[in-house]
């Protein structure tokens, strides 16, 4: 017997808003459902993911999800939840985005199950051939302009300006709905809690163009999740470098992994609902043995298993789990020496050339002028005065051996002929490369 999809919205807290109907119509039949994504990036990224996992739910509760990429609204921009016009792509940029896009969504969703198998569509498939004169009178003739101002994605813009591009977002992903329910069947549309308003644009031009809300042979249905937030209501999804990315080239696995392991205990019940594919009685198991022993983290490393392991694959989860033990190993000396170079290449590394190293005057110069980011901005320490302070309070060990001297020259046997382990307090570590 299948799980009963809302349901297992409800107990996740997976579930904001929806037409009424819709239960009822997921418990009559398999139907099929959809979720928009834009390619304004080469790769998604985990605020992504809790619409992402809408969708695996479905299909496990055996339904059958579709994953719409936007070739053609990704021209546009949704100005849902922004200040300011976005800048448009290039149809080649876009182009590469949708194909990164697919290979990401394949590896959440089933696209061999039988009748309810994932399927994948571009709304530039629909529109490329659509004149701007066939849009209006297919499209514009069903909406009144009243009814268009009243969603919140247009009211917010209104003071600052919206341009008539952006103003007609909601009629393009409309009817995309409509294509869809016309053409594949799809009966409801879901998305994130800020969709609601383009989400029931495309429910009402079905209901308008197929012959009014009594007909049930023509109902239409909309389903939101709520935005997902730090228990102290900031905006969940981001790292101190910007967004956390499911590219493995753009947020590495060790990042990934290391982004869910430092989530706060208050935010994990709710993470472990949104983004795990564990059942409830296993995470409220978690959430009693976390609760006996805070200080294992458990409720974090079950949570940056499972998502890591999907998003990337078990051999990336174990390599990452081994690099991150290894850091925090009272012998992180020896293992260090001992450990595969696979390991060592997922840390993130901090790349310093060898001449300016062996050119360097002393450790304080090192710490404060070589160790800087890919835009060349300082990691640990600002300035030399802040780099001499902190040796001087006896906070700054290089390879495990505490630095006392700010004026100390550049005399460290090198871990594996190259690297450096740089401590800063108890808790930051980074790992020096010299190429």
């Amino acid at each position: 017997m299948q799980t009963n999809f809302i349901e297992e919205l409800r107990w996740r807290g997976m579930l904001h808003d929806m037409m009424p109907g819709t239960e009822e119509q997921l418990s009559k039949e398999i139907t099929a459902a959809y979720i928009g994504f834009d390619p304004t990036a080469a790769s998604l990224h985990i605020g992504n993911l809790a619409t992402i996992m809408l969708l695996k739910h479905f299909q496990l509760c055996g339904h059958k999800p579709f994953a719409l990429v936007g070739g053609a609204t990704g021209m546009i921009g949704d100005p849902s939840g922004k200040a300011a016009e976005r800048e448009f792509l290039s149809e080649e940029t876009l182009r590469f985005n949708q194909d990164s896009i697919k290979k990401q969504l394949e590896k959440f969703l089933d696209f061999n199950a039988g009748e309810n198998s994932a399927e994948m569509v571009n709304n530039y498939d629909w529109f490329k051939e659509f004149s701007f004169l066939d849009f209006l009178r297919e499209g514009g003739k069903y909406l009144s302009v009243n009814y268009m101002m009243s969603k919140d994605s247009v009211k917010k813009r209104l003071e600052t300006g919206i341009s008539f591009t952006e103003f007609s977002y909601q009629l393009l992903q409309g009817y995309d709905f409509y294509w869809l329910y016309k053409n594949k069947n799809v009966r409801l549309q879901m998305g994130g809690s800020d969709q609601w308003g383009n989400i029931t644009t495309g429910t009402e031009i079905i209901r308008r163009k197929e012959g009014g809300a009594d007909e049930i042979e023509h109902k239409a249905f909309a389903l939101t999740t709520p935005l997902v937030t730090k228990a102290d209501g900031t905006k969940f999804g981001k790292s101190e470098s910007g967004n956390v990315w499911l590219d493995p080239a753009m947020t590495t696995p060790y990042q990934f992994y290391q982004f869910w392991l430092n989530t706060a205990d208050s935010d994990c019940p709710r993470l472990l609902r949104v983004f795990t594919l564990y059942n409830q009685q296993t995470i409220e198991a978690l959430e009693a043995e976390h609760a006996e022993a805070p200080h294992l983290r458990i409720m974090q490393k079950a949570l940056a298993k499972d998502v890591t392991t999907r998003v990337h694959s078990e051999k990336d989860y174990q390599i990452v789990k081994q690099a991150s033990e290894l850091l925090f190993d009272k012998n992180v000396i020896e293992q260090f020496e001992q450990v595969d170079a696979q390991v060592v290449e997922a840390l993130d590394l901090i790349k310093v050339k060898k001449d300016d190293y062996s050119n360097c005057a002393n450790i304080t110069d090192f710490l404060a002028t070589l160790i800087l980011d890919e835009k060349g901005e300082p990691i640990i320490f600002k300035s030399k005065g802040e780099t001499r302070k902190a040796i001087q309070a006896n906070s700054v060990s290089i390879n495990k051996q505490k630095v006392t001297d700010p004026n100390k020259t550049l005399e460290f046997t090198l871990l594996r002929g190259n690297y450096l382990i740089v401590n800063h307090g108890k808790q930051k570590v980074y790992i020096i490369q010299l190429v």
